[in-house]
């Protein structure tokens, strides 16, 4: 399945985020086009709120915060307002609605989402000088893919069954059986 068609017309980022805010339904924001975006399967919502407990409880008490799914992310170079599944921010932000600096981003694929969030959200996101990792997270089967910021550039992990993960931008290692914890 592939993603929702945009609306026709294209759309000024202020109107976007005008309309956003009153909005029933959730809609992503790229380069003028507007996408409606769609509901999530069980196993996708448990996986995302397994992750988002977890980091939440690691990062209390720091500056660093957890949001899920209802927060936009601002990618400036792409002109683009995506709704990650989790992101994990440090910034001190001005609008309550939206971050624009995370050090950690997460999707959970699902097949209609998997070539957009692996293709151009991940292009996208590259360009965030704050981003450490991009995780992308399979709901069919424990696959847990891990691209790190390196020094030359960015490095995809690979984790399955048994693995523990290490999130670099969190310092906090992660084993993959408690993300997929009662999902199916």
């Amino acid at each position: 399945m592939a993603r929702p068609a945009a609306h026709t017309s294209e759309v000024t980022e202020q109107d976007y985020l005008e309309r956003e805010r009153l909005s029933l339904v959730k809609h992503e924001y790229v380069g003028g086009r507007v996408y409606a975006m769609t509901g999530t399967s069980d196993a996708h919502n448990i996986i995302a709120l397994n992750l988002a407990a977890i980091l939440r409880n690691h990062l209390r008490g720091s500056p660093c915060r957890v949001f899920i799914a209802d927060v936009k992310l601002r990618v400036a170079a792409a002109k683009a307002y995506y709704y990650p599944d989790l992101m994990v921010s440090c910034e001190k932000a001005c609008d309550p609605y939206c971050r624009e600096q995370p050090v950690l981003v997460v999707e959970v694929l699902s097949e209609s989402t998997t070539a957009h969030d692996a293709g151009e959200k991940w292009r996208d996101y590259q360009s965030l000088e704050s981003l450490q990792e991009y995780v992308l997270i399979s709901q069919e089967c424990m696959d847990v893919r891990v691209y790190r910021r390196g020094e030359s550039g960015w490095v995809l992990s690979i984790y399955t069954d048994g693995a523990l993960i290490p999130l670099d931008s969190v310092k906090l290692e992660i084993p993959i059986e408690r993300i997929y914890e009662e999902a199916w």
